[in-house]
This record gives structure tokens, sequence and C-alpha cells, in this order.
């Protein structure tokens, strides 16, 4: 992997040449093992540790296919999906590549006995495969995390909806969480050229999962004037919807635990804030119970934000802890739009105050290409700005996703894969100043 890497670090190699570079016969990569699918069987979720199950190997460089491209990876972020793979909740991601395995010849090479997970990138062009005009060795590039076949009618009004739709490095093999990555070309967006390598990874699932959420026409639609309530909203994905909705002329209404993440939302320029340590709202009596009387004093605490107005859009990903107060939340006729379900995919509510206010509940799952491309170039446009709390090293990514299953990071947690050390890759200094600016904003500094 050195000459893969010097030639990016020279920053003059000429493209041609990227193309004649060697590639190696195996690459390190973060796996986890099928033989330990049953290893936390009995343990609470919270009491479950990726750093027992993520391991940092060598693994076999697969076969490249027609309108496939392995990518040099020079940064990976976490994200929820990696944490879910890492305990084998809510099912062991294993069963997803033994189902690819059947589709096709292709398909099979992904049902392998250990499982690269990873679902972002940036990073260089090494090698494309047959059919594949866009891209070309040395191209540098990030990537979304839509695989998709699209051999049926289905997906092609909605790429999302394609029988045969998977999240990359999620239920697929040879994710992003490796020195080389193998991906279908149409993952491919071009890699911001003022953000460092880190900076470029890790936006790419959550920007693109909030986009299509809260600002597409597949998601919540969100207008002008529109009150969004977001969970989280200082986090790797409410921290894009917070963005989105101040930047599109909407009022986000930001659920915070801690003041130090109020302050994040504020210097973003959202003005209403809920700290809900602070309020300590108790929304389930037990396990199996949960309180009306709590959705109310947090419908209450709404109200007195918004001068009285109910939230039109409830940007919803906590899941079952939040679940029933975010559909009592929303107007009448309002909203509530989902995904991820981080504290529980169980989710319960009354139903009364769906049917008989009208309101709607919307599923929304990552993005179609259009759409991450979309907020891709808003990105590489300097108007939307990735935050990252901390970067890992790749030999410290159960620790990082330890972080994430903890919920102790502020913005995305970035790792480090070829990348040397941080700060490399800036090939925009106009721009890149902008950006360093908003960021030091969002940090209070």
């Amino acid at each position: 992997m050195q000459n893969i890497l010097d030639a990016i670090l020279a920053g003059d190699t000429a493209k041609e040449d990227f193309a004649h570079l060697d590639l190696p016969e195996a690459y390190r990569a973060v796996t986890v093992h099928k033989d330990e699918q049953g290893m936390f069987e009995g343990l609470e979720s919270r009491d479950k540790d990726p750093r027992k199950s993520l391991h940092v190997e060598d693994v076999a460089l697969p076969e490249l296919g027609p309108g496939e491209a392995f990518v040099a990876v020079m940064a990976s972020a976490i994200n929820y999906n990696t944490v879910w793979t890492s305990i084998f909740e809510p099912v062991s991601t294993f069963g997803f590549l033994e189902r690819y395995g059947r589709v096709s010849p292709l398909g099979k090479r992904h049902d392998l006995p250990y499982h690269v997970v990873g679902s972002d990138l940036s990073g260089v062009v090494l090698k494309t495969g047959a059919g594949v005009h866009l891209w070309h060795p040395g191209d540098e590039v990030v990537a979304h995390c839509l695989s998709v076949e699209l051999e049926s009618p289905d997906g092609h009004n909605d790429t999302m909806l394609d029988p045969e739709q998977r999240i990359w490095g999620f239920e697929t093999n040879f994710g992003g969480l490796a020195h080389i990555a193998l991906v279908k070309s149409n993952q491919l967006m071009p890699k911001p050229g003022h953000l460092t390598w880190e900076e470029a990874a890790s936006p790419g699932l959550v920007n693109s999962t909030a986009y299509r959420q809260l600002v597409g026409r597949n998601g919540a639609g969100m207008k002008q004037g529109d009150n969004v309530l977001i969970w989280g909203a200082s986090g790797g994905l409410g921290g894009f919807a917070t963005q989105y909705a101040i930047n599109g002329g909407a009022t986000p209404v930001c659920v915070v635990s801690n003041d130090e993440k109020a302050d994040i939302c504020r210097a973003m320029g959202a003005e209403l804030i809920i700290n809900r340590s602070e309020a300590a709202y108790k929304f389930w009596k037990d396990e199996n119970t949960q309180d009306p009387k709590e959705w109310r004093r947090f419908g209450k605490d709404i109200r007195e934000l918004t001068g009285g107005e109910d939230v039109d859009i409830v940007f919803e990903h906590p899941g079952r802890e939040t679940f029933g107060a975010s559909v009592f939340a929303a107007r009448k006729g309002g909203t509530i739009v989902t995904c991820a379900s981080t504290s529980g995919y169980m989710h319960q509510y009354d139903n009364r105050y769906l049917w008989m206010n009208l309101k709607r509940i919307v599923g929304s799952h990552f993005a179609n290409y259009r759409e991450s491309y979309e907020a891709n170039r808003l990105i590489a446009k300097g108007m939307i700005h990735p935050t990252l709390s901390r970067t890992y090293g790749l030999d410290e990514v159960g620790q990082a996703a330890l972080d994430v299953q903890q919920n102790r990071h502020q913005g995305k947690v970035g790792v480090l894969c070829l990348a040397p050390q941080e700060g490399l890759g800036v090939r925009d200094q106009e721009l890149r100043g902008k950006h360093e600016a908003a960021i030091n904003r969002f940090r209070g500094v």
C-alpha cells in the first residue's frame, strides 16, 4: 500500500500513473467475524462492547466486477450502522451477506466468514471495472452508501425502492473502514476540494439521510416558515438537519442533552433550544408504559419557545424512547419523519393523536443517488458544513464505535485509514477559509 499512499501524498502524480499502480493481494480492514455472532448473547445492548467484536486485520482483495471501482480510502467515519453491526443488533449482518450471495455470481463475493464494515469514505480511485466511463484512476472522490442493482422497474423513479437496494458496508461487504474499498461506480461523487480527507469522509451517510428525510420530496418536504423539532440537534444526523432547517428558512426547535450541545446549535444559528436533561422528561413510567402527562409538558415547552405554535415537522431518529412524544408534539396535519431508531425500533404511540389530528408518519431511509449528489453539492459549495467531534486511527476503531454507541460525540466521529495524519487533502484554500470560520463559530472559537 505504500506505493499507493506515496502517489496520493505527492500531490502531482499524473492520473494516468494511478492506472499503473500495482494493487496488493490483501489490504487492511475492519471486520466482524461470522463465528462470533453469539458473543454478546444475554447482554443488554448498552453492555455489548464493540471493542471486542471489531477486528483490524488483512483481508483478500476481491474481484473487481463490471460497473465497480476500487478506491484507496484515505479516511472513513463511524455511523450507527457500524455500531449495530459490531453488536449484532437488531440482526447479524451476515444474514444480509448470505442473501446477497444468492443474487448473482458477483453477489457471491460478499458472502464471506468476515464482514468488512463502514459506510463512508473519501479517497482516490485506483481502478475501474468494465463499463465505467465517468470515473478514472486518480480521481478524488467521496462515496454515498446506496448499493443498487436497478434491474427491476421498481427502482427507477426512486432507487431507494429497488428490491435489491442495500446499504454499502452494512448490507454488503468490502466497506469503507479499510485501506481499499469496493464500490459501485454510481456511488462516487467528487470530493469537496476545501475539506480534509477526514472531513470529506464524515458527512456521506448522515448528510444524505438528513437531506432526504427533511428537505427532499420523498421525506418531509420542509418549506420556509416551518417549525421543525430536531432530536439530537447537534449530533451527526441532527446537526445536518439543523443546518438544513436554518438554510431553508425554517425554524429549528433543537433538543439536546447538555449545555455544550445547546451552544453548538446556537452557533449554527438556532435560537430555540430544549435541554432535555434540565427538563428531565420521563416519557416512560416503566418499560411498558408511557406517560402522556410528560408528552403534554413537552408540548407546552415547545409552544413557549415558538410563540404558541406546534411544530410542523418532527425530525425523529431516537425511536422507541421519544416516538410517542414526537407523534403527540406534531401539529394537526403535521409530519413525523423517522429513521434509525437508535434507542429501539419497536415504537409505541397513541394512535388517537395521529388519526384524529390527520398527522402523517413518513419512513425515510438513506437517500437515492440524486439526493446524495444534491447534499454533497451543498457541502462542496460551502453551504453545509460537516462537523467532526474527534478523529481516530484505523486501529482505534473499536473505541470510536464505543463512543458513538454511548453518545459521547457531538458531530461525526472520523477514522483515518491511509491518511497518515489529520489535515491533509485540502485543494481549495479560498473556500477553506470560509469553512474554517463556520466551524470555529460552531465550536465557539
